[in-house]
């Protein structure tokens, strides 16, 4: 699994930071790639990664507010135009089908593709074989939310000597007793795949908020995530701006990540006042409380592998 930061800032476009999105690359998992937030001239950043439109297959909105929505009309025509066919589906708060449908009839955009576009009306957003996505409203100055990703366990690994002393020869019968399926071998003799594999696997679980104050819903969706996407708007100084704008500060995307016992934070949605040489000042805020602390730039590019978050 890997995160793709496409905007990174807070509010409008700066030079240094493009409103919010983030991609979510399942490939490895069967599942295409996911995006978060569409930000205007989110399209426009894509240019600049290897990820094609067409190949984004699920869009989750957290809320409406412009840096977060005003890119999407101009990326689901864009998807049609570089030979998008597929079911694209999004999901997002009431007004979001509303806001799209309207925005594509207005300006006559057709489609290449399904477009379904469902509204928040459930904790249970999206669920199949591997993957449950569940949301929960935050404290926000609008409707806002936040998405907790889960992978379901994962077949244990298949013990390859115990296969074969059992009379398992190479070939598609180890490829099904690996995905947890008992087989019956040409003597008649049967090998149950719980006798040749290991224990199931922990999926992985990542935790994507939209814009919030520090609540108990940030918390409970955060809770024992591998990895917490958190806004970190404002820094210590600037406290009470986050509290009346419906942010949070650096500090507060790492006092949840501590009282969660996530494994690792990415501190996202940076306000345009703090400029390069600022990060490292407002890294050492969260970090002293929650030390295995990144903060996202655009184009930042991390990978899920071995139980560890790596910044490539």
């Amino acid at each position: 699994m890997e995160i793709f930061f496409l905007g990174t800032g807070a509010g409008m476009p700066s030079k240094i930071r493009n409103t919010s999105s983030l991609i979510l690359n399942l490939s490895a998992e069967q599942e295409g790639y996911w995006m978060f937030d569409c930000g205007e001239a989110t399209q426009h950043q894509l240019l600049r990664t290897s990820i094609k439109p067409r190949k984004i297959n699920k869009i989750f909105i957290t809320h409406l507010h412009g840096d977060h929505i005003f890119g999407l009309p101009g990326f689901l025509g864009s998807r049609s135009f570089l030979g998008g066919e597929e079911e694209l589906t999004i999901y997002g708060p009431v007004g979001i089908k509303e806001w799209v449908i309207t925005s594509l009839r207005i300006t006559k955009t057709h489609l290449t593709y399904p477009l379904t576009i469902n509204e928040i009306d459930s904790s249970i957003l999206f669920e199949d074989d591997q993957f449950k996505v569940t949301t929960k409203e935050l404290e926000h100055v609008i409707e806002c939310f936040g998405f907790r990703i889960e992978q379901k366990s994962l077949p244990g690994k298949l013990l390859i000597e115990k296969a074969v002393e059992a009379g398992v020869p190479k070939g598609p019968l180890l490829k099904r007793l690996k995905d947890g399926e008992d087989v019956q071998l040409d003597n008649g003799q049967y090998v149950y795949s719980k006798d040749v594999t290991g224990d199931p696997q922990k999926g992985f679980i990542v935790t994507i908020l939209g814009d919030t104050r520090y609540c108990e819903a940030s918390l409970e969706l955060a809770m024992d995530a591998d990895i917490l996407v958190h806004e970190a708007t404002f820094d210590s100084e600037t406290g009470e701006l986050a509290k009346e704008y419906g942010h949070s500060t650096i500090a507060d995307a790492a006092r949840t990540a501590k009282a969660t016992n996530v494994k690792a934070l990415i501190a996202n949605h940076i306000s345009a006042r703090f400029m390069p040489s600022d990060l490292a000042k407002l890294k050492e805020q969260g970090s002293t409380i929650f030390p295995n602390l990144f903060i996202a730039e655009d184009f930042s590019h991390f990978e899920w592998k071995d139980e560890q978050l790596m910044k490539k």
